[in-house]
């Protein structure tokens, strides 16, 4: 305990070699930690990385008032099960969108006009895309690939998929909104 409070003191000062000793010694305990929560060891290494990123960036505002082993354990622990939490609420969703996509006919000639135009316009618009971004959100919509996977296949991380899929569905929903707007 006195020597992880010594290392600790070190850290909030800004010694990277603490910091670094610190990494060596619990990075790959923690991602088999999270991998046996996440199922997936590029999502466990991923947490890992965040954690100690963010343990870094905030090393001075940092107060640990237990042992820096369970900290980090805790950490892990509670981001692994926040990331499968999400994970589960994407699939919901993603499930109630193809039953709600495939139970629904348009019948009324007016309406099927309505959602032709606006997949045109949805078209349209993901055509106008920077090629990486329409990449990644094909892949994950039209493939239904997990953005671990994206980011394996396309050599980028998890967040940076994240950040572009963001981007996209938000310049969906303004070329949306206008399209409504305009009706």
């Amino acid at each position: 305990m006195l020597n992880e409070l010594l290392i600790l003191t070190k850290i909030k000062a800004g010694d990277i070699k603490a910091f670094e000793e610190l990494f060596r010694c619990y990075y790959s305990p923690l991602c088999w930690y999270a991998a046996s929560i996440t199922g997936r060891m590029e999502v466990a290494e991923e947490i890992v990385e965040e954690l100690f990123y963010v343990l870094w960036k905030d090393r001075e505002q940092l107060q640990i008032f237990q042992s820096v082993k369970n900290y980090l354990y805790r950490a892990t622990r509670n981001q692994s099960i926040q990331y499968c939490e999400h994970e589960e609420v994407k699939e919901r969703y993603r499930e109630s969108v193809l039953t709600a996509s495939s139970s629904e006919q348009v019948t009324d000639p007016h309406q099927q006009m309505e959602y032709e135009e606006l997949q045109k316009l949805i078209n349209n618009t993901l055509e106008k895309l920077p090629e990486r971004r329409m990449q990644i959100f094909k892949m994950h919509r039209t493939e239904g690939k997990k953005y671990a996977e994206i980011a394996v296949q396309l050599s980028l991380s998890v967040k940076t998929v994240e950040a572009e899929m963001t981007k996209t569905l938000r310049t969906l929903r303004k070329e949306i909104e206008n399209y409504i707007q305009m009706k």
